[in-house]
């Protein structure tokens, strides 16, 4: 189940040099996903002379590559401008009934020697291999890789691609190298995951926790899309491509239908997301509990569509392309999915398994109950602003339904009935704080983190110990936040920085999900960023070993922002500005004072220490 394209291993993968010749043959092999020609992958391989000499140099090319699947009913098609071609549709749809997605596939033949003559100092072969749902696409993506091929310029048109889409966004600081090199890797890897720049009409299937599937079964989740992308990559997306982040949210908007249908065959009403999706919206996770009890992932798609509203004001997604009629599910789900207690007086949602999967089958998960209760804030605020009635069971449902709390500790109880010290999975309660930011107190801040902390499973999920370390910082408690981002360093592999999902090296790779949380404990960690409705907030912390930090490309209302924040100061500058001429102008405030600062484009404004 889950996007067919995902499943495809390319040829490339598995090719092998030798050499016939006495003599050195260095060589060098490139192999890349073209980031303009998002269907279009390439393989280069250059063989140059160590040494004066003009006797010929071969390599030998191992291509065990055959075009079979176990996946996908594969038939040959005629050849097209000199590519191998195969074409065939799903063999088993995701959901009984539903639609069996077609893969086109073309591919350069790859010969068994590569010759290198006597007179030649050194020469390039390059190869091409084009997949897409659809024979046109394929054809024409491989056109025109060939067109590009021949001007010599396949591999410039990829890097000037890349140095474009990292010209809208930076991260950098004046700190220790290891920290430097995992932002930048981490970035990486999510803009290679994130849909195209000037690709109208690009189909996106979402993002999964390890990217593309590598097909073993089991791994890497099958390409599916979980909480993972709204909760942990998305924000990082929204700061700095707003266009990018509306893509994911497209998504899930072209997936409610079958979130309507997961609600309904439940006995719900309203839209529940499934906890693994693919292309439908129906649920495809293989083991049902998890789809029937992990609920909470509706009110994480529900947040993602909050924050982008909150940055963009974009009143098109909603009012014209369907997010309106998502938010009303949503809403409606949360609503028949609580029952109320007479005895406590209040709403309560029973049988989940909460963020911490090591529980199940609990009721009031403080998790999921927040982010209920947030979703219905939302519905009813953006109902407001399109001047249409709030129905009052919202605004009920989200009053009063139930948020454990322990008045006597002054804690937050992961469940009704949780015992504190049992063990816990992953980042759960501490959630709540940051990217819920529920009310609470800073000294009930501080016991959720001190009680989940040491009890939180040390060989689980990366994503966790970046979600203390921005508990930490805010509570300004720089060097504990800093313990904790530092336990992520054990889930970076070299060279090349690939996550794995758990320390032990076990889970999927590449781990996206564990670089969003990486990335979210610095923009919104050392920053202090918080998305509200009224403004974008920002209030640093930076450990000692960190003297300054640049964030470049930060989108909000249309703005690009430069944020550079050092110990003594915080320096604000518009670097773009595409807002509505109609709109209130920016301005940086003081939230102890009120002091107001103007922020024009071009212009730097230094509003002190403060938030």
């Amino acid at each position: 189940a889950g996007d067919p394209l995902l499943e495809v291993k390319s040829l490339f993968a598995c090719v092998g040099s030798s050499t016939r010749s006495h003599l050195s043959s260095p060589h060098s092999l490139f192999i890349y996903a073209h980031h303009s020609l998002v269907h279009l992958m390439a393989f280069s391989i250059t063989i140059w002379r160590s040494a004066h000499t003009t006797q010929p140099i071969t390599v030998q090319l191992q291509t065990p590559f055959v075009p079979k699947s176990q996946d996908l009913d594969l038939n040959q098609g005629p050849d097209f401008q000199g590519a191998q071609y195969v074409y065939g549709k799903t063999l088993v749809p995701e959901v009984e009934g539903g639609p069996r997605p077609t893969v086109h596939m073309l591919w350069t033949p790859v010969p068994q020697t590569l010759t290198l003559r006597g007179e030649e100092r050194e020469r390039s072969w390059e190869f091409l291999m084009a997949v897409a749902e659809s024979e046109e696409e394929a054809k024409r993506s491989y056109r025109e890789g060939l067109a590009l091929m021949a001007a010599g310029s396949l591999h410039s048109s990829h890097v000037h691609a890349w140095a474009m889409l990292w010209r809208g966004c930076c991260i950098d600081l004046d700190g220790p190298l290891p920290l430097r090199q995992a932002l930048y890797g981490c970035l990486y890897y999510l803009l290679s995951a994130i849909p195209p720049r000037g690709n109208p009409g690009f189909l996106f299937h979402g993002i999964s926790p390890g990217g593309l599937s590598n097909g073993t079964q089991g791994e890497d989740y099958w390409g599916h899309v979980f909480w993972d992308q709204d909760t942990w990559m998305f924000p990082n997306i929204l700061l700095f491509y707003p266009e990018a982040a509306r893509a994911i949210l497209e998504y899930r908007i072209r997936t409610l239908e079958g979130a309507l249908r997961n609600a309904q065959e439940q006995g719900y009403k309203g839209a529940k997301f499934p906890w693994e999706s693919a292309a439908t919206g129906r649920e495809v996770c293989p083991e049902e509990i998890y789809g029937a009890q992990e609920i909470h992932v509706t009110g994480d798609v529900l947040m993602a569509f909050e924050q982008y509203y909150c940055t963009t004001q974009d009143q098109k997604l909603f009012r014209e392309d369907g997010g309106w009629k998502l938010v009303d599910a949503v809403a409606q789900y949360w609503c028949s999915r609580m029952v109320w207690s007479e005895e406590e007086q209040c709403y309560h949602i029973k049988g989940v398994m909460p963020p911490d999967e090591y529980h199940y089958q609990v009721d009031n998960s403080v998790y999921t109950n927040a982010v209920a209760q947030r979703s219905l804030n939302f519905a009813a605020d953006i109902a407001r602003d399109f001047l249409i009635p709030v129905p009052e069971e919202w605004v009920d449902c989200a009053k009063k339904i139930k948020v454990p709390f322990d008045a006597e500790k002054k804690y937050h109880p992961e469940y009704d009935g949780y015992s504190p010290g049992e063990p816990v999975k992953q980042a759960d309660v501490v959630l709540l704080g940051f990217p819920l930011m529920y009310p609470m107190s800073s000294e009930v801040r501080r016991n959720d983190l001190e009680m989940y902390e040491p009890i939180t499973e040390l060989d689980g999920p990366a994503m966790s110990w970046s979600m203390f370390a921005v508990g930490w910082l805010e509570l300004k408690e720089v060097q504990r936040a800093q313990s904790q981002l530092n336990k992520c360093f054990s889930n970076i592999t070299e060279p090349f920085k690939i996550w794995v999902e758990n320390s032990d090296g076990s889970g999927a790779v590449n781990f996206l999900t564990g670089m969003g949380g990486f990335l979210q404990a610095v923009l919104f960690g050392y920053t202090g960023f918080r998305i509200t409705r009224s403004s974008l907030r920002f209030n640093p912390a930076l450990p000692n070993d960190i003297n300054k930090l640049n964030v470049t490309g930060v989108s909000y209302f249309g703005n690009k922002l430069k944020f550079t924040i050092a110990k003594e100061e915080i320096r604000i500058k518009v670097i773009e500005s595409h807002q509505d001429p109609l709109a209130p102008p920016l301005e940086a405030v003081l939230e102890e004072s009120g002091q107001r600062f103007p922020l024009r484009e071009g212009m730097v404004s230094s509003p002190g220490s403060a938030s």
